[in-house]
């Protein structure tokens, strides 16, 4: 007996949500390849991008974790917003001051939130299809232990 109607993840939002993060993740990445700017700028962008996605996939599992029931501190969801903001905010500070054309900027700045957005959807489906297979594999056991022994 299943406690709540699952939510199904459709193949097509599967298929968008990893398209937005290796396509984004990809572009800005290019971006940099091609990019006239020092090494250590390179490496500054590179590192927001990372630090962006690594937060943004783990405010996604915090939020999903309470709202499983899950204990998560509340220091730890602090963290996880203030690790977001950083990043966010690094980017924004690194675009203004950065000698770039405005198309650049705005260039990285849209495949830097497609890459999060990216991040999140897969993380989401990622644990909707676990909570899935969790869901049926239980909904098999309970089935399995009320057939009547012979």
């Amino acid at each position: 007996m299943s406690a709540a109607p699952q939510n199904t993840t459709s193949p097509a939002f599967i298929l968008a949500s990893w398209a937005a993060l290796l396509g984004g993740f990809a572009v800005f990445l290019l971006g940099l390849w091609n990019a006239e700017m020092e090494l250590n700028e390179k490496g500054y962008y590179f590192a927001v991008l990372i630090l962006g996605l690594f937060s943004a996939i783990t405010i996604q599992k915090t939020v999903r974790d309470q709202q499983d029931g899950l204990p998560v501190t509340h220091i730890y969801i602090i963290t996880c917003w203030v690790a977001f903001a950083i990043a966010v905010g690094l980017l924004c500070i690194g675009l203004w001051n950065a000698k770039l054309l405005l198309s650049e900027k705005g260039f990285y700045g849209v495949s830097f939130f497609l890459s999060l957005f990216g991040a999140i959807a897969v993380q989401k489906n990622t644990r909707d299809m676990a909570n899935k297979r969790r869901a049926e594999g239980e909904d098999h056991e309970e089935a399995g232990s009320q057939l009547p022994n012979e």
